[in-house]
């Protein structure tokens, strides 16, 4: 075969098994489409839009797999008010969730972090993003390199963030998709 010809079937592979990731790991349809989506947008450069699917897909995977430990069942309504938090990670990790896959790559403390208690209360990581993300809060974000005179945001500012995302969510999904095979074939 061609060298043109085989290069051109592995780039078609590779973003074949990219394509189908998330759908491969039996997160089901109600989860896997958030970080399909994700996937989708960092392939578009739309750094915002995967940056927060990434971390719906992520709330999302937790909510329902801790609803299905809970009752195994077709989920048919999820708790308001169990969203992601270090409250509801400490309760997946108590149902034997992987949580520790959701630690970020310089996050060492991360189980650490599922400990602590208000008044001395410290996010992980996924937490803290996801509370100032998904709140519309790019702050930290901005761009001050040239001075403070020059400051600037534009969604390119969270590209490096996407891809740490796109990692974790990989790991996360890997991770719980073994959980849930063995959860619902036991």
């Amino acid at each position: 075969m061609n060298e043109e010809i085989q290069k051109f079937i592995e780039v078609g592979q590779r973003e074949y098994q990219e394509k189908v990731f998330f759908a491969e790991r039996g997160l089901g349809a109600e989860v896997h489409w958030f970080f399909t989506q994700a996937v989708q947008a960092l392939k578009s450069e739309l750094y915002l839009p995967a940056c927060t699917s990434f971390l719906n897909g992520i709330e999302a995977s937790l909510r329902v797999t801790i609803s299905q430990v809970e009752n195994p069942a077709r989920v048919e309504e999820l708790d308001p008010i169990k969203t992601l938090s270090n409250r509801l990670l400490k309760s997946a990790q108590d149902a034997g969730l992987p949580v520790e896959y959701l630690a970020f790559p310089e996050e060492s403390d991360f189980l650490e972090k599922l400990k602590s208690k208000k008044p001395n209360l410290v996010n992980t990581e996924v937490v803290r993003i996801r509370h100032n993300l998904c709140h519309g809060n790019i702050l930290e974000y901005i761009n001050a390199d040239l001075g403070e005179d020059n400051a600037f945001f534009t969604p390119e500012c969270c590209r490096e963030l996407a891809h740490i995302l796109h990692k974790v969510s990989k790991q996360w999904a890997e991770e719980l998709g073994v959980f849930r095979r063995g959860l619902f074939n036991a």
